[in-house]
């Protein structure tokens, strides 16, 4: 047990267990209050995305980012990083580093849209023909790998405590899940969880399939970064019952096959539709 409260062997258990009451939850509120009707094959749908979802546990997600937390571990000890340097107290390094941590996840996904090679695996995330909770686990392991690496060279560059990178990982997860997800809220607690949260409402209009939508709302938890950087959306030009989800030219079984998504960055195509 380290003197934070929690060990490295520990860590995979507490975000395991969080991930997992965050996603049963949520997917009961989404069957009991759906913001959408879905057009695919739910099953089929789930099994596609839970698989990558356990792909990138099992290959990229958990050995990385427990590599991530334990360097934060040997940079306290070391004395490695900004926080360390100036002794800033763990009332302020946790939270700082949570919104260091956010804002640099807004930029991380804004580069992923804007430079091609990044935007073919991470396309895979937003060729889902539906939006639910699921769609939160789809990633391509590539852009896992990719992200997990910018998250290692944030904490050798910060040196935050190990508390504040095991809780920015359970608040990414939980907040995937959540703004992903198919749950219609009341107006009442969407507009005021829009204060601060990404809600299903706002990140849903990312996932547009017009070009404009999709090129805006970034944020994952604080919804502060869109509005700062002028990313920010309201509404969609449709209804979010009536418009399109997905990217054109990923329909039918190119929007659901396991084998063909994971496949489909490292094939030769024509120009992305950024």
């Amino acid at each position: 047990m380290s003197a934070e409260g929690f060990s490295l062997d520990s860590e995979f258990l507490i975000r395991f267990l969080c991930f997992l009451i965050v996603l049963c939850c949520i997917s009961i509120l989404e069957v009991r209050r759906p913001r959408r009707k879905l057009l695919y094959s739910k099953s089929r749908r789930w099994l596609t995305n839970l698989s990558f979802g356990i792909t990138n546990a099992a290959v990229v997600d958990l050995g990385l980012s427990f590599l991530v937390i334990a360097s934060s571990f040997i940079a306290n000890q070391e004395g490695w990083g900004i926080f360390n340097i100036i002794k800033l107290p763990l009332v302020f390094s946790i939270p700082l580093y949570i919104l260091l941590f956010d804002l640099t996840i807004y930029f991380q996904h804004r580069l992923f849209h804007a430079f091609t090679p990044l935007w073919k695996f991470h396309r895979m995330h937003h060729s889902d023909g539906d939006y639910d909770a699921s769609t939160g686990l789809r990633f391509h392991p590539v852009s896992i790998l990719i992200s997990s690496v910018i998250k290692f060279g944030l904490v050798l560059l910060l040196g935050p405590p190990a508390t504040a990178v095991l809780l920015s990982e359970v608040l990414l997860n939980a907040s995937s899940i959540f703004n992903h997800s198919n749950w219609r809220l009341s107006a009442k607690l969407d507009s005021a969880l829009r204060s601060f949260l990404v809600t299903p409402d706002v990140h849903r209009i990312h996932h547009s399939m017009s070009k404009d939508e999709h090129n805006c709302n970034f944020g994952f938890n604080f919804l502060w970064w869109d509005k700062i950087f002028g990313t920010y959306k309201e509404k969609p030009a449709l209804s979010h019952q009536s418009m399109s989800i997905g990217i054109t030219e990923f329909q039918g079984k190119r929007c659901i096959s396991y084998l063909l998504l994971l496949s489909e960055p490292f094939k030769t195509q024509k120009k992305a539709n950024l």
